[in-house]
């Protein structure tokens, strides 16, 4: 004699689960959740495995993924352990996204951005990595066009291009705002053209520093900058001597003022001091506001 297999209707599964009867039955008719048989009256009947399929089902969908992939799933055309594993990195990004989506708000609330601000923030932190990458690689690659790559200084075109593979997880309102900085930077034509300037003035120089100790001009034009010293008075000739040969004369101190040029941009430490904030690097003393100072006094020299 046969074993008696017992089944379930609907309406059991429902009130053993805490189910609704529609979403059984949609799962049902979906191919999630297969009936056992009939009854004589047309009823759809489950068997206990079918029950134990309905309990995978409802986990699967309460952990967020879509019918599609339960059905995979269930047919065994997918395991479970493959699934989470795609799930959870597919949560992964989802999360970063969140993050990147919740630092640039709490940026925009801080800067009272307006709205061409806001979208320009919003299109620039949603870029991917590579999408990032090739913004900055674009920039460089126009910069630098046609240098010898062997020439002296031409290394700088790599180290101008490190930026960090992905945003941090939970990246800081100074890295969003670095990062929107930075893009509205590279993207400035003019900044491009200062940038192959100095490139180009860099592949032709192969002498020594016409300063012998840059630190030099940071102690001592530095100071005189930051005190609000006029580099074109008096006052400034001594500084200056500290810094530069005493005995150079008036054409001199000309000429090594428009060398110091060549090399000092605001800007162009800027795009250091941005990429130092990407790349999680420890801050750097600003040294242009120095340089400019020195070299609008050596100009200004009688």
């Amino acid at each position: 004699m046969s074993e008696r297999i017992e089944l379930f209707t609907i309406g059991q599964l429902a009130r053993s689960t805490g189910l609704s009867v529609r979403t059984i039955r949609f799962w049902s008719d979906q191919g999630v959740l297969p009936e056992t048989r009939r009854s004589t009256g047309g009823y759809r009947l489950y068997d206990v495995a079918a029950v134990a399929r309905l309990e995978l089902v409802r986990t699967l969908r309460e952990l967020g993924l879509d019918l599609g992939t339960v059905v995979r799933v269930v047919r065994r055309q997918e395991s479970v352990a493959e699934i989470a594993a795609a799930h959870a990195d597919a949560l992964d990004a989802e999360i970063r996204a969140l993050r990147l989506k919740r630092a640039v708000l709490r940026s925009i609330a801080r800067r009272g951005s307006d709205t061409e601000e806001m979208r320009l923030m919003h299109r620039m932190a949603r870029l991917s990595a590579r999408e990032r990458q090739h913004l900055i690689d674009e920039f460089v690659d126009r910069a630098f066009a046609g240098l010898d790559p062997a020439a002296p200084g031409a290394q700088i075109a790599e180290a101008m291009r490190l930026m960090p593979a992905e945003l941090p997880d939970d990246p800081t309102d100074a890295q969003v705002d670095a990062w929107v900085e930075l893009a509205e930077l590279v993207g400035d034509e003019a900044f491009r053209l200062r940038v192959r300037e100095m490139a180009e003035a860099g592949a032709r120089n192969t002498g020594a520093s016409p300063i012998g100790e840059p630190a030099a001009v940071l102690q001592h034009a530095g100071a005189a900058s930051g005190a609000g010293l006029d580099p074109a008075s008096p006052e400034a000739q001594p500084v200056v001597d500290l810094i530069v040969d005493p005995g150079l004369g008036g054409a001199e101190r000309r000429a090594l003022a428009d060398q110091l040029a060549t090399f000092t941009d605001v800007r162009v430490e800027r795009y250091w001091q941005l990429m130092g904030v990407l790349n999680d690097r420890p801050p750097f003393p600003p040294a242009a506001a120095a340089f400019e100072w020195l070299i609008a006094a050596l100009r200004a020299n009688r």
